[in-house]
């Protein structure tokens, strides 16, 4: 107020959250999403049906798929989102787990913050204690990357995701698709394509050492199959150019016109022609392909596919050897690709052209296989995490086991770590080393085992070794090492990095302002609202 007149600084429906209001919503938010995708978590996780507007449904237990398709409104919630994906980006799995972890951060610190600790101390301690515990994940790290351990990390992502029945040949060619494409210590995932086709069980899937192109040949008179097949790659249309600027021709005599015809067919003559002399038995066009054209290339006997996505152009190359060539002019027999078989074959009532038994191809495709499209979509998911994971310990050359063993270990020495910090940060740090402990304890959950007595038990057995976790099908406590349940370090190690940094943003947040008309301006100025729950979706 300045002499009796209110000065607006916010224009009017503006929302404002202050202070305790500002953390205990955003915290709340943060623990709904964390429990929502907790019981997916692990072998025995459930799925979620997620039904969008317009009727589609999506069954999945992958966490960052859940996230990506709920209507997420609660800006502290699409932080924990970011979180998941940017987990899903670096390593392709763990992202169920950095969410939960992140979650059980924000709601050990609601403790804290009850006993006066400030924001800034409590995320101060949790910055230390992410620290402390990447120091010990390197120590409990196991260092090999054989063949028998890749395939083991392989299957240790899929369990639990609708892959169980054929979880070890999957793993199996996930290995050899990424052993294929590896070069350097380093591995470029995107030279591996996923193919999903749904008609089969899912022990049909293969891989297949070329491409598979989701099209169909452009004429019924070039043939379905050739063997030694040399390959052309185009990125520019095989038709008659247009001039660059707008031009008129004239023409004054029906024997002009016909003349003109004919320089045009010979133009497109000449351009097939050319692919002819050089060999090439094979077109892939990431552009169109003229009638007329069609009709040449079929007389000489040269399959063709037009309209080839740029990222399978890149496949073929890397996997046949072939150059891409923008100006045909320019075309040469260096430029070929190799093939030992090209095929077109019907799948599931879709053509599609198989490029196979190329020589050490460096993109590979994987053909997945599922009864329908529900199932096929989610061992696509699957398979998509393994390959992440697979790829991330041929780059690291380090796993830890699994079964909630490295949580249990980090939070056994974190708590250990604790003693020797002063002041409050060290409340911070023990807050952080039990909230590790939510990893096995869901775990246990969900299998239907008594969550306290397995992280009893587990406290116990790590005392004599830091490979012992929790066997949800027994229900034992027993050396996940030996059991062949691993994981790659790099899983671990951004899950706690990314969901220690999103909780100590969440934490210094105090003053939330959100603007009216957005979806931020639906959030209940009291945490007491709906119930405690901010709205979500």
């Amino acid at each position: 107020m300045a002499q009796g007149q209110p000065i607006f600084i916010l224009p009017e429906g503006t929302n404002r959250l202050l202070g305790r209001d500002a953390q205990r919503t955003n915290i709340l938010a943060g623990k709904v999403l964390a429990e929502t995708v907790r019981t997916t978590l692990g072998p025995k996780g459930m799925d979620k049906m997620l039904v969008d507007g317009l009727g589609d449904i999506v069954v999945t237990n992958d966490g960052v798929t859940i996230l990506k398709e709920m209507d997420i409104e609660h800006p502290a919630a699409k932080m924990l989102v970011e979180v998941a994906k940017t987990q899903e980006d670096e390593v392709g799995d763990g992202t169920t787990t950095a969410v939960i972890i992140a979650g059980e951060l924000l709601k050990k610190s609601e403790t804290l913050l009850d006993m006066d600790i400030h924001p800034t101390i409590i995320a101060m301690g949790y910055r230390q204690a992410a620290e402390k515990a990447q120091e010990i994940l390197d120590e409990i790290a196991i260092e090999d990357i054989s063949r028998e351990m890749l395939v083991k990390v392989a299957m240790t992502a899929m369990t639990g995701k609708g892959t169980e029945k054929a979880r070890e040949p999957l793993a199996n060619l996930i290995v050899d698709a990424v052993q294929q494409v590896a070069g350097d210590g380093e591995v470029d995932t995107d030279h591996i394509k996923i193919e999903k086709k749904d008609g089969a069980v899912v022990e049909e899937s293969t891989l297949i050492q070329g491409v598979i192109v989701d099209k169909e040949k452009v004429h019924p008179g070039m043939p379905s199959e050739l063997k030694d097949a040399k390959v052309v790659l185009i990125n520019s249309p095989l038709e008659v150019k247009e001039t660059e600027v707008d031009a008129e021709i004239r023409i004054t005599d029906p024997a002009q016109m016909q003349a003109f015809i004919e320089q045009e067919e010979q133009m497109v003559r000449d351009m097939v022609n050319k692919i002819a002399d050089v060999g090439a038995n094979v077109l892939f066009a990431q552009k169109g392909i003229d009638d007329l054209a069609q009709h040449y290339l079929a007389k000489a006997g040269i399959m063709a596919v037009r309209r080839v996505k740029k990222s399978d152009i890149d496949k073929l190359a890397k996997a046949t050897g072939a150059t891409v060539v923008s100006n045909l002019d320019d075309l040469a027999e260096a430029d070929l690709g190799h093939a030992g078989s090209v095929i077109e074959k019907k799948i599931s009532g879709d053509d599609m052209i198989f490029v196979e038994e190329c020589q050490e191809p460096k993109a590979v495709t994987l053909l997945v296989r599922g009864s329908t499209k529900h199932i096929v979509d989610e061992i696509d998911r699957a398979v998509d995490d393994a390959i992440g994971v697979v790829a991330a310990t041929v780059e690291d050359g380090q796993v830890v086991a699994g079964g909630g063993a490295p949580e249990i270990a980090m939070a056994k020495k974190l708590k250990e770590y604790a003693q020797s910090i002063s002041g409050r940060e060290q409340l911070a740090v023990t807050a952080f080393a039990e909230s590790l402990e939510i990893v096995p304890k869901t775990l246990a959950e969900n299998a239907g085992l008594d969550s306290i007595d397995s992280l009893v038990d587990l406290r116990a057995a790590h005392e004599k070794s830091a490979y012992m976790g929790l066997n949800v099908f027994t229900g034992d406590v027993t050396d996940m090492k030996e059991e062949g349940v691993v994981e790659p370090k790099r899983v671990k190690k951004q899950a706690i990095q990314s969901a220690s940094e999103a909780a100590e943003m969440i934490l210094r947040i105090d003053d939330v302002i959100a603007s009216s008309g957005t979806s931020a301006g639906d959030m209940p100025m009291d945490p007491s609202m709906a119930g405690g729950m901010p709205p979500m979706m």
